[in-house]
């Protein structure tokens, strides 16, 4: 009876110890000069939301900011800002390709003057 009793107390405790870890979740504000309209939010949030290990996204047009919530174990901050880099978007020190520049809607496509704020080929 004690056998039992030792064995399902050891039990009890492996369950237990493997309940308690808990997901490493990271969140990160990366700054993104080149969002700039309601447009440019809600696709970089539909996007990035889809993203493998992301829990949320917030961006912010005013702010020129994205907030985010991942999991780290599943991904990091450098491929979120790659992914954002891919949709056309500049993320902190990684330039938009130009490219997915190109791709976004005109509205999107912001102009300073006579010059293209956004990448050159």
């Amino acid at each position: 009876m004690k056998l039992v009793s030792l064995t399902l107390f050891g039990l009890l405790a492996m369950i237990s110890v493997s309940f308690a870890q808990i997901k490493p979740i990271q969140k990160a504000v990366i700054k993104t000069p080149t969002v700039n309209c309601e447009e440019c939010k809600s696709r970089i949030e539909n996007r990035l939301l889809h993203e493998y290990g992301m829990s949320s996204v917030k961006a912010d047009y005013r702010k020129h900011t994205v907030s985010v919530v991942y999991y780290s174990d599943r991904t990091n901050i450098e491929n979120i800002k790659t992914a954002l880099a891919n949709m056309g978007y500049d993320a902190d020190d990684v330039t938009a390709d130009p490219a997915a520049y190109k791709k976004l809607p005109k509205t999107c496509q912001h102009v300073a003057g006579d010059k293209p704020v956004r990448p050159k080929d």
